[in-house]
């Protein structure tokens, strides 16, 4: 025979259940705080690489995480308050992409929330981490190397035409790292007796006036990898046909548009991977034991439509070692 308190224990253990099941449902989810200096238009296949790494990682974007995209559309000066929103809203992670003015706001904005970066550069050089190996502190992420390509692509854009010719550089003045790309692309120059011409530009509004210095004088144009190029990659593309002048870009986005050739990571596959080292910190692991990871392999895109506009022929040697070849 069942007492008054054996029934009374029954029936709020019954009751307690919904509650347990209906708190579980209601936990919060985790959100990843996404800053990047440029305008989503421009990264969408980035942005589906991030998210797909992080469902490799067991979180499925709007399911199991949340993901505040801050985008600064080309004005850095907004990505400190960009930044500070983020940790303001208590983010589980911040994602500062697109070069280093990001992850340095981020850095400077909290010391506690795990970042996880995606530059173009050395990251110990730059201070962001004390060693690739053990980052320490709460950051780690991804270099993409762009800065230390620099010399690489002044080597393959030196060879479509005669040794020694001049080689000009665009580079945006107001990225802090344009004197460190700017310095690997003269030593590649140097090595190959080419003079290189630095051209600093801060927007859209400099590049015509760029391009048009250049008017009339046989040359070769590189530009030094930054978001604000890849931002405006078809404009730059457009520029570099209206002058005629041979140029090599940093990635395949802009030989997709009509660039003449461009060497870079897969930027898709590289923000994959972010999502998944985002999805471990996430599941609990400390970024100042997480190494910080760095691409393996990069590819060459030609565009021979373009180079047929152009009056150029490929060398062989460059077909050879193309990763594509746009027809």
């Amino acid at each position: 025979m069942t007492t008054r308190r054996e029934f009374i224990a029954t029936l709020g253990a019954a009751t307690a259940l919904p509650l347990v099941s209906a708190n579980a449902q209601q936990r919060r989810k985790p959100v990843v705080g996404f800053l990047n200096p440029a305008s989503p238009a421009n990264y969408q296949g980035e942005i589906k690489g991030f998210e797909q790494g992080l469902a490799d990682g067991g979180f499925i974007a709007g399911q199991d995480v949340v993901i505040d995209y801050r985008w600064a559309e080309g004005q850095l000066s907004r990505l400190p308050q960009l930044a500070a929103d983020l940790v303001g809203q208590r983010v589980d992670a911040i994602v500062p992409t697109a070069g280093i003015a990001s992850t340095l706001a981020a850095k400077a904005a909290t010391t506690t929330i795990p970042i996880v970066f995606a530059v173009g550069t050395d990251p110990v050089r730059q201070g962001l981490v004390s060693s690739i190996h053990r980052p320490g502190g709460n950051i780690t992420g991804l270099t993409i190397m762009t800065t230390e390509l620099e010399a690489k692509r002044i080597e393959l854009l030196s060879s479509l035409a005669a040794k020694g010719t001049p080689i000009a550089a665009l580079v945006n003045g107001n990225s802090p790292e344009a004197e460190a790309k700017v310095r690997e692309a003269r030593m590649a120059s140097e090595r190959l007796g080419a003079r290189l011409e630095v051209h600093r530009v801060s927007g859209d509004g400099d590049f015509g006036a760029a391009f048009e210095s250049l008017a009339g004088k046989a040359r070769l144009v590189a530009f030094l990898s930054d978001p604000l190029f890849a931002n405006k990659r078809t404009r730059l593309v457009e520029l570099a046909a209206r002058h005629r002048i041979p140029a090599v870009y940093q990635d395949r986005r802009f030989a997709e548009v009509g660039g003449l050739m461009s060497y870079g990571t897969n930027l898709p596959a590289i923000y994959r991977l972010l999502g998944a080292y985002t999805a471990r910190v996430l599941k609990g692991e400390r970024p100042a034991d997480l190494p910080v990871q760095q691409p393996t392999r990069f590819e060459l895109v030609l565009n021979l439509k373009t180079a047929k506009a152009l009056g150029l022929e490929m060398p062989a040697t460059l077909l050879a070692i193309a990763d594509e070849v746009i027809e």
